[in-house]
């Protein structure tokens, strides 16, 4: 079993900047993937980032330039630095572990809310 837990998020004006961040604890994979999703209002959960324990990223479009996804590998810790916001970033923000990519089994934080008020 994997445990995840997030932190930061909150309500911040258009064009400021937030910090994610998400530890995971457990049952930890060394080839573990970890990234951030988040659902606005009213819509589907879509993918922000994720990050492999090599480094390697993924970022989606939408956020390319403004969002930035790093990682700890020593804390099983991933971050997502967040500047440029946009009032369309608000969101409930979610940490996502999988033990390897396309893992069938993955695991989700509580989620956090970002608002960016325009």
């Amino acid at each position: 079993q994997v445990q995840v837990v997030e932190s930061g998020g909150g309500l911040v004006q258009a064009g400021g900047s937030l910090r994610l961040s998400c530890a995971a604890s457990g049952s930890i994979s060394s080839i573990n993937v970890m990234g951030w999703y988040r659902q606005p209002p009213g819509k589907q959960r879509e993918l922000v980032a994720t990050i492999t324990m090599r480094l390697r990223t993924n970022v989606a479009d939408s956020v390319k330039g403004r969002f930035t996804i790093s990682r700890d590998n020593a804390k099983n810790t991933v971050y997502l630095q967040m500047n440029s916001l946009k009032p369309e970033d608000t969101a409930v923000y979610y940490c996502n572990y999988k033990p390897f990519n396309d893992a069938p089994t993955e695991y989700w934080g509580q989620g956090t809310q970002v608002t960016v008020s325009s």
